[in-house]
Order: structure tokens, then C-alpha cells, then sequence
């Protein structure tokens, strides 16, 4: 069971869908035909996996289909294996190459239930609004987001030391804005780092104050979504961002990552984006963005250094 939102020409996920049809395997593709640029070809591989013999359905009315995921289920010996993958970024070879993006692959069991609820709930078999391990838009993504703010709060006035740590494409949805305004004021630190348009407005003394917002440009378009909550422990990562079309107006997914060898990599990202001597735009309190580290500074290429530390790890 698969997701597509943005495909391509020459997808060799879609061939591999075809191949499992034409093998015999059960092939379930939910296939987004408004994806914006890529309708053309959206359509072009329904109708392509559709004379495959695999069910193509089209999402649910009033929605796009914007999560990235898979589901494999297996018979292995006496047991049935679910494996899994979310992910941040499409299933299209060509922004493969372009974007930063990142993703999970797992056979945890929870997951796996969550995830054939949700395949359950967008092919019209049942109607769910709350999982496991998962947050899923429109209802629970913005709702469990806020959630987890106020559960940093909390812990951070029991004496717990706060942390929120949110990379996005864009951040304009106003109660989340209004939730880390909250957790400023009550002394959680907050490090956002934003690709596109942001709404918060950071640095204001007794407001904002713990705020710091950066965006880093690089030779791959900064794509994944990831958020960090410090004091309660939980890392997520997931294909929405903070903005009304992804949070009221799209199906979108993100995911608990609970690993210690996982959360150490996406703890890396963060330590990298938010070293004094890496490459960015930094967000001030009157809205202008300035480019860092300033002349005469050491600068590092966050993309670059992340790339040579997995390569050489």
C-alpha cells in the first residue's frame, strides 16, 4: 500500500507497484490527481496501475493526500510482518536528488497498526481520528503539536530543563505561534529553523525572548520536517508543516521516532543547523533576515558536513 503525491516521468516506484500487480501481490496505490504541477502525470500513472489490475483510489473529498508512505506486508513462516516507511519527502526520483529530506523505515508493530488504520480510513474502510504513534492532519496534527508544547511547559516549570526544536518549511499557523510564545515566556528555549515564510517574530524581550528562528540555503532544497521536545523526550518527524493548507486542509502524517540510533541522527541535524559557524540567515526582531557567521568568521556548509559525517561516520 502506497502513497503518491508527486511522481514523475519515469517513476520506478510506480514500475515496482506494476510489477507486484502483474506478479500477483495486492497492490493498493492511493494516487493524489491534484497535486499542483504534477497532475498530468499523476493521472498518467493511475490509469497505467489501474490496467495493472492494482486498486487505485483517490483520496478523500474536500482533501489532498499529502503524507509519503508505505506499507509492505509479508507472510513470513507462521507470522504476518508489516514494514513501514514515512518519510518527509515525495516518492519522485528527480526531487530525490534536489531536496533534503529524510525518513522512516521500521517494522515496529505500532506502527504498522497505525499505519493500516490510516490505509484503512483513506481507501473508505473505516474513519479514524487518533493512532498510536502517529499524528495525523486534518484533526490530530496541530491539536497533538500544541499538546506536546504545553506538556514542555509544564515539565519546564517543574524544573525540567525545555527545549523545542522545530525545522519546517514554513511556520505561519497562528496557535502554533501563539503555543511557543507560550513556552518562550514560561523560560522553554526555542530553536526554529524554517526554509520559507515565517510569522514569528522572535527576540522580543519578556515576549519571545528564548526565540531564535535561522534558515539555512544550500546546495539541496532544505525539505524535512522534524520537531524535538527536550524535557518530555520526544522526537517526530512527518510531511506536514505549520500551515493552515497542511494542518485543516490535507491528509499529513508525522511519526514518533524512538530509536536512540535515529534520534541521534535527527539530533545531529539540529546541533549542526544551530552551530555558530554554519551558514544561514538568521531572523531578527524587526523581520529582517542576516546573513551568519559575519565576515572574517569561520563558516561551515551544514549540507556538506552532514553528508562527510554519514560518509564517514
Amino acid at each position: 500500500k502506497q502513497t503518491l503525491y508527486r511522481t514523475s516521468g519515469d517513476s520506478p516506484i510506480v514500475n515496482a507497484l506494476i510489477d507486484a500487480a502483474e506478479a500477483g501481490k495486492q497492490v493498493v496505490a492511493l494516487v493524489e490527481i491534484k497535486a499542483r504541477f504534477d497532475e498530468q502525470a499523476n493521472i498518467k500513472w493511475a490509469r497505467a496501475l489501474e490496467q495493472a489490475g492494482v486498486h487505485v483510489v483517490y483520496g478523500l473529498i474536500g482533501l489532498k493526500t499529502h503524507c509519503k508512505t508505505c506499507l509492505v506486508v509479508r507472510r513470513e513462516g507462521s507470522t504476518i510482518r508489516r514494514y513501514c516507511h514515512i518519510g518527509t519527502g515525495n516518492y519522485n526520483p528527480k526531487t530525490a536528488r534536489l531536496y533534503e529530506d529524510i525518513g522512516l523505515l521500521t517494522a515496529a508493530p505500532d506502527i504498522g497498526a497505525d499505519l493500516t488504520d490510516l490505509f484503512n480510513s483513506l481507501t473508505g474502510y473505516s474513519r479514524k481520528q487518533s493512532y498510536r504513534n502517529l499524528l495525523v492532519a486534518p484533526y490530530g496534527v496541530r491539536r497533538g503539536i500544541v499538546e506536546r508544547i504545553e506538556r514542555e511547559i509544564a515539565a519546564t516549570r517543574d524544573g525540567a530543563e525545555g527545549r523545542i526544536r522545530l525545522k519546517a518549511n514554513a511556520l505561519v499557523d497562528e496557535q502554533v505561534i501563539d503555543a511557543l510564545y507560550r513556552a518562550s515566556q514560561a523560560g522553554v528555549r526555542v530553536e526554529v529553523v524554517v526554509r520559507g515564510i515565517c510569522a514569528l517574530r522572535p527576540g522580543e524581550p519578556g515576549f519571545s525572548e528564548n526565540i531564535s528562528v535561522r534558515s539555512i540555503l544550500g546546495r539541496f532544497l532544505e525539505h524535512s520536517r522534524i520537531i524535538h521536545f527536550r524535557a518530555i523526550d520526544e522526537y517526530w518527524i512527518g510531511s506536514a508543516d505549520m500551515m493552515h493548507r497542511n494542518l485543516d486542509r490535507r491528509v499529513e502524517v508525522m511519526a514518533q521516532v524512538k530509536d536512540p540510533r535515529l534520534t541521534a541522527q535527527l539530533n545531529d541535524i539540529f546541533e549542526s543547523a544551530a552551530d555558530p559557524s554554519t551558514r544561514c540567515w538568521e531572523l531578527g526582531t524587526d523581520g529582517h533576515w542576516t546573513a551568519l557567521p559575519q565576515e572574517g568568521h569561520t563558516v561551515r556548509d551544514h549540507q556538506i558536513a552532514l553528508m562527510d559525517r554519514h560518509r564517514h561516520p
